[in-house]
């Protein structure tokens, strides 16, 4: 628990594919977190303005992505551990088990597409 921790706040997009869903949202947490790095990078070298010393502003900026991809990578990962323990949707907790279910008596699009497809 601690070390996923430590990972989703160090690497959060390596530590959503690792104990996340890797289709759900890593890309976008990859993004947010590479600004955040070149933010901080750049904020050592003046910032936009070209200053003496370090731009506070782009370093904020830089650690403010940071900390939004690692709070969003920890929020994925949870989730998903949320949606794993209750595979039968019992608690109804899950935000996939909120969702609309097909009923058994629904016709399966997908079916028709198959039958055309073994022609």
């Amino acid at each position: 628990m601690v070390k996923r921790s430590i990972f989703a706040l160090l690497a959060p997009p390596v530590a959503v594919c690792r104990y996340g869903c890797a289709s759900c949202c890593a890309a976008p947490i990859a993004v947010f977190w590479i600004a955040g790095i070149i933010s901080i990078i750049y904020a050592f070298f003046g910032g936009p303005v070209a200053s003496e010393g370090i731009s506070l502003g782009t370093l904020a900026l830089g650690a403010a992505l940071w900390g939004i991809a690692s709070i969003w990578a920890e929020t994925v990962i949870k989730s998903v551990e949320q949606d794993e323990s209750d595979p039968e949707c019992e608690t109804r907790s899950s935000t996939v088990c909120r969702m609309v279910r097909p009923r058994p008596d629904e016709h399966d699009p997908m079916e028709d597409v198959k039958k055309f497809h073994s022609r």
